[in-house]
């Protein structure tokens, strides 16, 4: 593996120095939080106790269900119904959060402390204008005029990097992708200049470069504003490169914290060997033989989406697609990555029949597929998609034994007694035992709804799967264990696969191969350790730059690297 590493710099990204070096007191002290259920008096935070100081990026881990964001969003009174503070205290610029009033509260909330929140799309008001939400802060907190306010929002829109601040203005928020919306959602909160920002998973789901330009983004403005940040988040090569300290919890624990340097070279803590032990890495390439018919071909694919249409007029047609050719082995697993827009996931959802071509052929076996042949429904019984969100591509109103046995309607060879064994034996194999079959999606956890994905994915045992971003929502032990899962699934079964995600780490895993996409063009493939070792694309070359990787020490511990030189991307990308 070609690595360029700088354990040195753990941490620094975010200052040149230990902000706690800076001033006597912190600007957030939370000692002792305890918070519990109502009803049940289960514990969900339980005497967590950190320190945050002025200027300082502080990062928060852990497993999903640990309370890392539940302890963030007290600190802004945020506490749900449902969960009543039983001990500990929580002071903000040496004031008691727990003690002050609804109108002190309001007062803080956005003025002196923001949060930007998972998911963007959640958090903005779909039926309000840009220019509307973002000028309801300054409209609260700010004694401006309206082009007072307005000025400001403009400028502040240039500096996240929308390259059309007035026409924003008049835009709702699904006219604009994942990454502008968080830039966005980073506009409105850095606004009003608060002096603490909770950063609630931030870049989740967002492709390498965005994610590194909304992270720079984020440190440059903080930086401007001397703010502080709360950094919660299950990326740990994010957490490393720009925190400061690391604090770790494991259910409702804090179990360790430090410099992120000691933390991620010396963990003391078992859970945070296990956390850092989770972190993808690359395994030795596979030798398949490349002289078989392809198990899947796509021949100069074109995808045209239509354009919008208005009262007078409507727009030109978007091409997505523009002549994709590819090739898939029997056994095989080809990674496609690239940026949003890029196209990934219409070429899969193109092969998987989902989404109609504008032209071009796919061929299963070799042989082309028509609705009018045969080879066609042969191919749609072969052919299985993993999407990315299990919780919304699985029925509500099914159990899972349902849900997995569905796909086996139509094999007409099997009676129920043996579909209701397959199904067993598919949820057995996922690691889904025990009664699972009679539950809901709603009572399983994220990564058990992705274990039922893939169930129902393999569970005709097809021979092509296509999987759309499967662990992009996981934290890291979970994913660990889905890919893991998945790789020991596809080793038994045979099935080739097309894999498409933003995350390098995991791809750099799980992949044989590499295509690299971009703006609807293949701009460069190869084999996996080709690609990752010797890039010759600019724009892989970006991608590849963009965020940086944890590779194991040897002795528990972790190391930051580039897999390229940070900065290292030409200009031109």
């Amino acid at each position: 593996m070609t690595t360029k590493a700088f354990s040195s710099e753990v941490g620094t990204g975010s200052r040149e120095e230990n902000a706690s070096n800076k001033a006597a007191a912190p600007l957030l002290d939370v000692a002792h939080l305890t918070l519990k259920i109502g009803a049940s008096g289960r514990s969900v935070v339980n005497d967590v106790s950190f320190q945050v100081f002025p200027g300082e990026i502080v990062g928060i881990v852990g497993e999903s269900g640990s309370g890392k964001t539940l302890a963030a969003r007290a600190v802004m009174g945020f506490i749900p119904p449902a969960v009543r503070l039983t001990g500990g205290a929580i002071r903000f610029e040496g004031q008691d959060v727990m003690a002050m009033s609804g109108k002190d509260l309001r007062a803080m909330r956005g003025s002196r402390v923001g949060m930007v929140f998972q998911e963007p799309m959640t958090s903005l008001n779909p039926s309000m204008l840009i220019g509307r939400q973002l000028d309801e802060g300054l409209e609260l907190h700010r004694k401006l005029d309206a082009a007072g306010r307005k000025a400001l929002i403009l400028d502040m829109l240039r500096r996240v990097g929308l390259r059309d601040p007035e026409g924003a203005l008049d835009s709702y928020p699904h006219q604009f992708s994942g990454g502008m919306r968080q830039r966005i959602m980073l506009a409105s909160v850095m606004l009003l200049k608060p002096a603490l920002l909770l950063a609630d998973e931030p870049t989740t789901a967002l492709d390498a470069v965005v994610q590194r330009d909304v992270m720079e983004l984020m440190v440059d403005l903080t930086q401007a504003n001397d703010t502080a940040v709360l950094l919660i988040s299950h990326d740990l090569g994010m957490v490393a490169r720009y925190c400061s300290r690391i604090v770790v919890m494991c259910q409702g624990d804090v179990v360790e914290q430090g410099s992120a340097e000691d933390i991620l070279a010396r963990p003391q803590h078992p859970y945070t060997r296990k956390l850092l032990a989770a972190m993808p890495q690359r395994l030795p390439a596979r030798f398949l033989p490349q002289d078989q018919t392809p198990i899947v071909a796509v021949r100069d694919l074109i995808v045209d989406y239509p354009g919008r249409q208005g009262f007078f007029r409507k727009s030109a047609p978007k091409r997505a697609l523009h002549g994709i050719s590819i090739d898939v082995q029997p056994g095989e697993v080809v990674a496609v990555v690239g940026g949003s827009g890029s196209g990934k996931t219409t070429l899969g959802q193109s092969i998987a029949g989902l989404v109609k071509p504008s032209g071009g052929e796919i061929l299963f076996n070799g042989k082309p597929i028509a609705k009018s042949d045969t080879a066609y429904w042969d191919y749609r019984l072969n052919c299985q998609m993993v999407f990315q969100d299990p919780y919304s591509s699985l029925d509500p109103r099914m159990t899972i034994g349902q849900l997995v046995g569905e796909p086996l309607r139509l094999v007409e060879a099997m009676s129920g007694t043996q579909k209701k064994a397959r199904v067993a034996e598919v949820l057995a194999e996922v690691g889904l035992k025990d009664g699972f079959a009679d539950r809901y999606p709603h009572e399983l956890s994220g990564g058990q709804r992705q274990r039922v994905a893939i169930a129902r994915a393999i569970v005709r045992r097809p021979s092509f799967v296509i999987a759309d971003e499967p662990v992009s929502a996981l934290d890291v032990t979970v994913r660990a264990q889905v890919l893991e899962l998945f790789d020991d699934l596809q080793k038994k079964h045979g099935f080739s696969c097309l894999f498409i995600s933003h995350d390098l780490g995991v791809v750099e895993q799980v992949a044989d191969r590499v295509i690299v996409m971009h703006e609807g063009r293949i701009v460069e493939e190869g084999p996996r350790d080709d690609i990752f070792d010797n890039p010759q694309h600019d724009y892989t070359k970006k991608l590849l730059s963009a965020v940086p990787g944890l590779e194991s020490t040897g002795d528990g511990g972790v190391r930051l690297f580039w897999r390229l030189g940070e900065g290292e991307a030409p200009a031109s990308a």
